[in-house]
């Protein structure tokens, strides 16, 4: 499923991070969403439809906070030694962009390193479905509205889906303030026990959308943006100045779809993806 794609992780059970590589060797039209007021995001300006660089090569999604970020410089290396990246014209450079969760505070202080995002990318597979602490879920925790010591163990997960000739697949890092509701039924998946009180720092949830659907930047941005409307169904509050909530599209071209269904099924499989993500460990 979802020929041209291919996903791998790096986990650290000891010290509770990861990271999640998600690459597209062939290249992939990408978008993304940041939302909220505290991101920890790499190259998110070069998905911006008047930007030149049209193809992206690699989302990597990691725990470590801004430290995580690291771990790309390995995605590049990994991509470099396999002669894929932008031809800049001496040299092709590897476009690898990425979004990290603050897990610092959950495990003891670690973060995936440049050695890490190496190893992910060595362990990369075909697209199939996966849950728990592993990758960048492995420090993921929600409901942290009373802080971190109400905290509950979340994870990421990858949920996958198919249309007639359209494939999906949504991976997901639930790390939240907020409390989880299952949209279908409105009852809390996963809540705060006690009232707010000095709400934590150590949130986002990140998530890239993979499809084989085909559209141009400014459609895959607009994609990613209304994703973000699955978040705010399952994750309440959302968006908050605590949280960098953020999407990545990136879409391989096979096919040609409606718009509209996309939307709609890119909104129904996030959600299902945020609920495994969060009732993975349970």
């Amino acid at each position: 499923m979802l020929d041209g794609f291919l996903i791998g992780n790096y986990t650290n059970h000891e010290t509770k991070t990861g990271v999640t590589v998600i690459l597209a060797p062939q290249g992939a039209v990408g978008g993304v969403s940041v939302r909220g007021g505290a991101p920890a995001t790499h190259e998110t300006d070069l998905f911006r439809a008047e930007n030149t660089v049209d193809k992206v090569n690699a989302v990597v999604l990691s725990g470590g906070s801004a430290f995580g970020l690291e771990s790309i410089a390995g995605v590049m290396q990994f991509l470099h030694e396999k002669g894929v990246g932008y031809d800049a014209g001496g040299f092709r450079v590897p476009i690898a962009a990425g979004a990290s969760i603050y897990d610092l505070e959950f495990g003891s202080f670690d973060y995936p390193n440049k050695a890490a995002g190496y190893f992910a990318c060595q362990n990369a597979s075909p697209v199939t479905e996966i849950k728990g602490s592993i990758g960048a879920g492995a420090g993921a925790t929600v409901c942290k509205m009373s802080g971190m010591a109400g905290a509950k163990k979340s994870g990421m997960a990858v949920c996958v889906a198919a249309k007639g000739s359209v494939e999906m697949a949504v991976v997901t890092v639930v790390n939240a303030l907020g409390n989880v509701y299952d949209p279908q039924t409105g009852k809390a998946v996963k809540k705060t026990d006690g009232n707010v009180n000095a709400p934590s720092f150590s949130n986002t949830t990140i998530t890239c959308v993979l499809t084989n659907a085909c559209f141009t930047k400014a459609q895959a941005n607009k994609l990613a943006d209304v994703t973000q409307d699955a978040y705010a169904r399952c994750i309440r509050p959302v968006h908050t100045m605590y949280d960098g909530d953020s999407i990545f599209v990136l879409s391989s071209g096979a096919v040609s779809a409606n718009p509209i269904e996309l939307q709609m099924m890119a909104d129904a499989l996030c959600a299902k993806a945020i609920l495994t993500a969060v009732t993975s460990n349970d």
